[in-house]
């Protein structure tokens, strides 16, 4: 049933390489770079490269009597240099007094508040992991409709014209997430080894592009992350090219990605499901919504089935599910690839939490 749905949908082949051969084992990585370079041309643009030094420093300690004085909280400002200058941005560590060498959630969040309401820092310490925040409207604004004025949008555009394939802002945030790893890696209190990436709905397709070209991550966590994101875009019923257009967030994206307008485009070179492939074989984690229409979870979860192909092809389980769409409430967690179906609409709730820490759990525990 599932792969008739897939084939329904007309994805550009995963393992099919650009010069028309069938991807191996041996030319994975080969495929891989096909993978990330037609990412970076038609919807996310092109990521520059990193910057040689990135500096963390710590300017300020947390009240050691928040979360109960289980935790150690700190601000730190992670800084590097641009062709255009310094570039600054806070980093929240929390780092739980319980565990001397915590795995960590990286996460990206959508509001500078301690605690925020989509992150349970407590449960999250007491559960022994770490925890990194950085708000993304430091990085860049969310202003839309092309406003690069400031963050590394005024760095590397400011009021020129983009060019094609030129990133747009979620590149921007995951770029900052890429260096906000550097300094975590830095940190003997954190486990280097064990270390996710994790937003929300735009932030959700943020951290997906992330560790599609940040190998140093462990694993990658979308929540609701929907079309541009986990979602197979081609006869999905969530959102289209028109209202990214019509709400002026095109400019999350590259200039080239507003070409495909509609979203069921048969030029399309790429779709989603080549998004999460580029993570294989780390582990990937995709969360939806039943009630989540923009999202359109079925085609969430259909982008795992067909991801699946690259984790086979590397001797991985990707996602182990039976031949059917999911109901809500169910989790399936064997696999290389994780998933759940909620109940509930688009949120970041503890719910998702608590299935993020159980997988990531699991699997440093098999390993």
């Amino acid at each position: 049933m599932l792969q008739q749905e897939i084939s329904k949908r007309e994805l550009p082949p995963l393992l099919s390489m650009n010069d028309g051969n069938t991807c191996t084992a041996d030319l994975w990585r080969e495929r891989r770079a096909e993978i990330i370079d037609s990412l970076q041309q038609h919807i996310y643009g092109c990521t520059p490269e990193p910057p040689k030094k990135v500096i963390g420093e710590i300017v300020e300690q947390g009240d050691k009597k928040a979360f109960a004085g289980k935790v150690n909280q700190q601000r730190i400002d992670i800084k590097f240099e641009t062709p255009n200058g310094e570039f600054l941005f806070p980093l929240y560590l929390f780092l739980p007094r319980n565990n001397p060498c915590a795995p960590l959630f990286l996460h990206i969040v959508f509001r500078p508040d301690i605690p925020d309401k989509y992150c349970p820092i407590e449960e999250i310490t007491d559960n022994g992991f770490a925890l990194a925040l950085i708000y993304y409207k430091d990085i860049v604004n969310d202003n839309l409709n092309g406003d690069y004025s400031d963050g590394l949008g005024k760095l590397y555009i400011g009021k020129r014209q983009r060019h094609p394939d030129e990133w747009g802002k979620i590149g921007m945030w995951a770029y900052a997430a890429s260096r906000a790893l550097d300094y975590i890696l830095t940190r003997d209190e954190i486990d280097h080894k064990h270390i996710a990436v994790l937003g929300h709905s735009r932030l959700g397709k943020t951290a997906l592009w992330c560790a599609a070209q940040d190998e140093r991550f462990f694993m990658a966590i979308s929540n609701n992350s929907g079309i541009g994101g986990a979602a197979i875009a081609k006869h999905s019923t969530g959102e289209r090219i028109s209202d990214f257009i019509r709400v002026g967030s095109w400019d999350w994206f590259c200039e080239r990605f507003k070409a495909y307008t509609g979203y069921e485009d048969s030029s399309m070179p790429y779709d989603q499901h080549f998004l999460l492939a580029a993570i294989a074989p780390r582990y990937l984690y995709v969360g939806s919504a039943e009630s989540d229409g923009g999202a359109d979870p079925k085609s969430e979860f259909l982008s795992c089935v067909a991801a699946s192909q690259a984790y086979k092809l590397l001797g991985y389980q990707g996602l182990v599910t039976p031949d059917e769409y999911p109901i809500a409430d169910t989790n399936l967690h064997q696999g290389q690839i994780g998933y759940h179906m909620r109940t509930g609409y688009h949120y970041l709730s503890r719910y998702d939490w608590l299935q993020y820490m159980e997988f990531m759990r699991k699997k440093i525990n098999d390993e």
